[in-house]
């Protein structure tokens, strides 16, 4: 699909922006190699890429972002602190709306910048912010640290800890397990499998990929989950109360330093975004005026760990956000081979620009 002269003059404009900041110009293959680039993105992305082979490089994938591709570069580079921009189409199928576009242009500003990630978030918030300004659009933030944090004080297993951490990005399916942990009851069919002496007796001929070895493995996992004593109930009750928070952000700070009283694993999270708070009045952002929603980014790339932001349209609220971002220092631990890079970065979609000026 063609891209407008309109949606490629702003592209260039919101680039140019960029890297008056002192980004350094970038770009990255159209195709990547699948094998290492889907297990780093969510579920929701792997399910809509576009794949393809190579005959000489094996798998391929059409760019469905830009985000990861320049994590790899940097990784390689060792450069710090760093700066880049980028502009390019993205690829994506939209196999349940058709009226979302399946290719788009990007625009974007990634820091690697460990030196003080507080002023980083709110460098790239600002810079986004101000690549938009004068159009009708409102912003949104959260933070996915604070919610993992949270989980990681639960007073249960490992393992409960780990399933929950691994569905912050499906929420329903996060609150079923938070309910099922919470009540202790377990569905009648796995119940009766459990308290099978032998839960192999009468199970016919093996089939499917998984071996009897991890099969059994697996009912013991079930087994230890089921004598696992339930959640308590002021624990779900802190979880549930930290999710529905929507407020400003001074009030939402407010919020959370009590809920911190009770669940002392967000304070350091907490701190973060209090630092955060003021590194963004520094850059003029609007602080007391600045939107925050506890459940804000959990149906976003995965790769988030940490700060997360959107600008939406005021008038057309049936359109895809304008711009996002967030921060995800864990995704350049995985590149980087265990080295990790404190890094936050942000898109911006053209063409939504422009149609937000006509």
């Amino acid at each position: 699909m063609p891209t407008s002269p309109e949606t490629l003059t702003e592209a260039r404009r919101l680039r140019d922006h960029f890297a008056a900041l002192g980004a350094q110009v970038v770009k990255a293959d159209v195709l990547q190699p699948a094998d290492t680039l889907l297990d780093l993105y969510g579920e929701d992305i792997r399910a809509r890429a576009y794949l393809t082979s190579d005959p000489l490089r094996g798998e391929m994938v059409l760019r469905p972002d830009f985000t990861v591709p320049v994590v790899q570069m940097h990784m390689e580079s060792h450069a710090e602190p760093a700066r880049y921009t980028y502009s390019g189409k993205v690829f994506r199928k939209q196999e349940t709306d058709e009226t979302r576009a399946n290719e788009y242009v990007q625009v974007g500003y990634e820091v690697f910048d460990g030196q003080n990630p507080a002023a980083a978030d709110a460098e790239v918030f600002a810079a986004i912010a101000d690549a938009l300004a004068g159009l009708p659009v409102r912003p949104a933030t959260g933070d996915i640290g604070i919610l993992t944090a949270a989980v990681r004080g639960l007073k249960t297993t490992e393992a409960r800890k780990a399933a929950l951490l691994r569905h912050i990005w499906r929420p329903g399916r996060f609150k079923a397990l938070l309910k099922r942990y919470g009540s202790g009851d377990i569905p009648a069919a796995r119940s009766a499998l459990l308290a099978a002496d032998d839960p192999f007796a009468d199970a016919g001929p093996d089939i499917g990929l998984r071996s009897r070895a991890e099969v059994a493995a697996r009912i013991d996992a079930l087994r230890t989950d089921a004598a696992a004593a339930p959640l308590a109930s002021e624990e779900t009750a802190l979880i549930d109360a930290l999710l529905n928070l929507r407020e400003t952000v001074p009030n939402v700070l407010s919020a959370l330093a009590d809920i911190a009283v009770d669940l002392p694993a967000i304070g350091p999270a907490v701190d973060r975004m209090a630092a955060r708070m003021y590194a963004l009045s520094a850059r003029g952002v609007d602080v007391d005026a600045l939107e925050f929603e506890g459940n804000y980014g959990r149906t976003s790339l995965e790769y988030y760990d940490g700060f997360v932001f959107g600008f939406y349209s005021t008038q057309r609220p049936d359109l895809p956000p304008v711009a996002t971002g967030g921060r995800y220092d864990a995704l350049t631990a995985q590149l980087g081979q265990g080295r990790a890079v404190p890094a936050v970065g942000g898109v911006i979609r053209p063409d939504l620009v422009v149609g937000l000026t006509c």
